[in-house]
C-alpha cells in the first residue's frame, strides 16, 4: 500500500472516531446524529419519519446503526443499487442517455426540443459549477424556496441536502427573460464516480408557464451533461412525472428499507407507503435478498 493511501485510510479511521466522539455518525456523503435523521412525515394524520436526505439527495447509504437509531416507522428511499441493504419498490428512476446519439437523433424528441429551442431562445442561460461546501442554507432557499413550500419541502431536508453536498460539486443553471426576469433555477449535484448529474429541485417562475421552463430546464441540464463528459442525467423518480417520458431512455430500480411495528397506525393503513410501496413480509427486512 502506498504511504498516501495509508496517510489517507489513518485521516479517514480518525475523521469517523472525532465524529463518533461528537455524536456524530458518518457514511457516503452524509452525516448525522440522533437529533437530525429523522424527519417528520405525514400520510394523511398519520406520522412517520424519513431520513433528512429523502427530498433532495440522491442514493442515500443507510447502515444497521442508522435504522437501529431511527424514531419508527422510518422509511429510506433510493439507497444506492449497489448497496447489501434494500428492497425494490415499483418507482423506479428515470437516466436520460445524454451520451448516446440516438437519444439526440429520436425524430419525435429531436422535433420537441428545437420547438422548445425556439420558444425560449430570447432567454439568456448562465452555467455554474460550485463547490457544495460554498453553498450556505440562505442560498439554497434564495434557489428554490418557493419550490420547496409548494412541495412541503421541510427545512430539515435543506439542511440534509447542504450535508450531501459537502464533498461534491453542484451545477446551477439559470434563465433570463429579456426584460431580467429570472425565469428558472436548476440545481443538480454532479456525481462523476457514477457519471451521473443528479437533478435535484428546479423552481421556475408561473408568469413564463408559456415557455415550459421546466422543461426546458430538463434540456438545457442534458446538454451541459452531454457537453461535460457526463453518462446520464438522472431525473430521480419517475411514477408521478409524466413530462419525464420525453427524455427518459433508461430505467434504474430504486431500492428502499421500511422499518416499522406491524400495529403502527401506517402499518394498518392500506393506503399507506408501507402498503403502496412495500409488502408486510419485508417491513423491517435490512439485508437485500438474493
Amino acid at each position: 500500500m502506498s504511504d498516501s493511501r495509508s496517510a489517507d485510510l489513518v485521516a479517514e479511521v480518525e475523521s469517523l472516531e472525532l465524529d463518533q466522539e461528537l455524536g456524530e455518525m458518518r457514511v457516503g456523503y452524509q452525516t448525522w446524529n440522533q437529533d437530525n435523521l429523522c424527519v417528520e412525515s405525514y400520510h394523511e394524520d398519520i406520522l412517520y419519519y424519513t431520513s433528512r436526505w429523502d427530498a433532495l439527495c440522491p442514493y442515500i447509504d443507510v447502515t444497521p446503526d442508522m435504522l437501529n437509531m431511527a424514531s419508527k416507522p422510518f422509511i429510506v428511499y433510493a439507497v444506492p443499487p449497489e448497496s447489501p441493504y434494500g428492497v425494490p419498490i415499483k418507482d423506479k428512476y428515470g437516466l436520460v442517455n445524454v451520451a448516446d446519439e440516438a437519444f439526440w437523433t429520436e425524430p419525435r424528441r429531436q422535433r420537441k426540443f428545437k420547438e422548445l429551442e425556439k420558444l425560449c431562445k430570447r432567454l439568456r442561460v448562465t452555467e455554474t459549477v460550485v463547490l457544495g461546501q460554498t453553498i450556505s442554507v440562505d442560498d439554497v432557499y434564495e434557489m428554490g424556496g418557493v419550490h420547496f413550500e409548494a412541495y412541503d419541502i421541510h427545512p430539515d431536508e435543506v439542511t440534509g441536502f447542504i450535508d450531501y453536498i459537502q464533498n461534491l460539486e453542484v451545477l446551477i443553471i439559470r434563465a433570463f427573460s429579456e426584460e431580467g426576469d429570472l425565469v428558472l433555477t436548476d440545481v443538480s449535484i454532479l456525481l462523476p464516480e457514477r457519471k451521473q448529474v443528479y437533478g435535484s429541485f428546479c423552481q421556475w417562475n408561473p408568469l413564463y408557464r408559456n415557455r415550459s421552463p421546466g422543461i426546458f430546464a430538463c434540456l438545457l441540464v442534458s446538454k451541459w451533461a452531454a457537453q461535460n463528459g457526463y453518462h446520464f442525467y438522472n431525473l430521480g423518480p419517475v411514477d408521478d412525472y409524466g413530462y419525464k417520458a420525453l427524455f427518459v431512455t433508461d430505467f434504474e430500480p430504486i431500492f428502499a428499507v421500511a422499518m416499522t411495528d406491524e400495529d403502527h397506525p401506517l402499518a394498518l393503513d392500506m393506503t399507506s407507503p408501507l402498503h403502496t410501496d412495500f409488502t408486510p413480509d419485508v417491513w423491517n427486512k435490512i439485508d437485500r435478498p438474493h
